[in-house]
């Protein structure tokens, strides 16, 4: 995780823990206890030779930092563990909610930050690697970075307030993406698209995703991980039957029955097009084309 300006150790340490899975976390303040206390613990020689009496200064620094390291550092940790547990379970309750709402109200209520949070946890339930960016700073207003093996794809989100989003937005993103080296990119939205916007996107390997599409995509990973649906937001029908498929933009792989992506050919005959791919790649290869 890069320093952010101005931080201080300590918040690093909080920085990366909370953003590990709390259980990591937890093991990291254990980990941390035992190393530093051996050292806060350990005997010093009180008698130097002459010419060491800097590595006696030098050994009393360090087993005084480590005595009050002992208790800090497992502490930052073990906060940042109780952060990233409490903040897996928000966006858990998130999705639910949203998918629980037909109405989609959920959804336009949201306010930017969990908005964001929505979003970078169905990219997550979709097998993407979620880096939650913050946005509006030197990285263009990027808020998530998704990552797939090699792949790095950008996403930019928009709130209800931007209930039209222009074709500026899209544009900027493609200038990141450009500058970046980015794979593909996202602009997700709880609104809509201008008919500028997705005229834009026509043969560039970006995606928009408005609130309706957003919302199918949220039915469809949870759907693919039933563990994701508890019993109080299932209606009844649901829990004695097949769920009934729900209309995507993205249709299902070909071949192993998972989301797909939309990419552009960068070689062969068909360089240039674009073509729907398996978000599961390389470890599955289905492509379909684009009518």
């Amino acid at each position: 995780m890069a320093r952010r300006k101005n931080s201080s150790a300590f918040e690093d340490l909080f920085g990366i823990a909370a953003m590990l899975p709390w259980w990591v976390g937890s093991i990291l303040a254990v980990v941390a206890y035992a190393i530093l206390h051996r050292y806060a613990s350990a005997d010093l020689p009180t008698n130097a030779p002459p010419g060491q009496i800097g590595q006696i200064v030098v050994g009393q620094m360090t087993k005084a930092l480590a005595y009050y390291g002992q208790f800090i550092v497992p502490l930052l940790f073990l906060a940042g563990a109780a952060t990233s547990f409490f903040g897996r379970r928000k966006r858990k309750d998130l999705v639910r909610d949203t998918a629980g709402d037909k109405s989609g109200a959920t959804l336009r209520a949201l306010n930017w930050s969990d908005f964001e949070l929505l979003v970078g946890e169905a990219f997550r339930m979709r097998g993407f690697s979620v880096v939650e960016t913050g946005g509006g700073g030197p990285d263009g207003g990027i808020d998530l970075e998704l990552r797939k093996g090699s792949e790095v794809f950008l996403v930019q989100c928009k709130q209800w307030r931007a209930y039209k989003v222009s074709v500026n937005v899209v544009r900027e993103l493609f200038g990141v993406m450009a500058s970046l080296g980015a794979t593909g990119g996202f602009v997700v939205t709880s609104g809509t698209f201008s008919a500028d916007a997705r005229a834009f996107v026509d043969g560039r390997n970006i995606e928009l995703i408005d609130g309706s599409a957003l919302k199918t995509m949220i039915d469809r990973v949870r759907t693919a991980r039933p563990e994701m649906a508890s019993p109080r937001t299932m209606p009844a029908s649901a829990q004695t039957s097949a769920p009934t498929p729900t209309p995507s933009a993205e249709p299902s792989c070909p071949r192993c029955g998972g989301p797909m992506l939309k990419r552009i050919a960068k070689q062969g005959s068909n360089a240039g097009n674009a073509f729907w791919g398996c978000t599961a790649f390389p470890k599955c290869r289905g492509i379909k084309t684009i009518e």
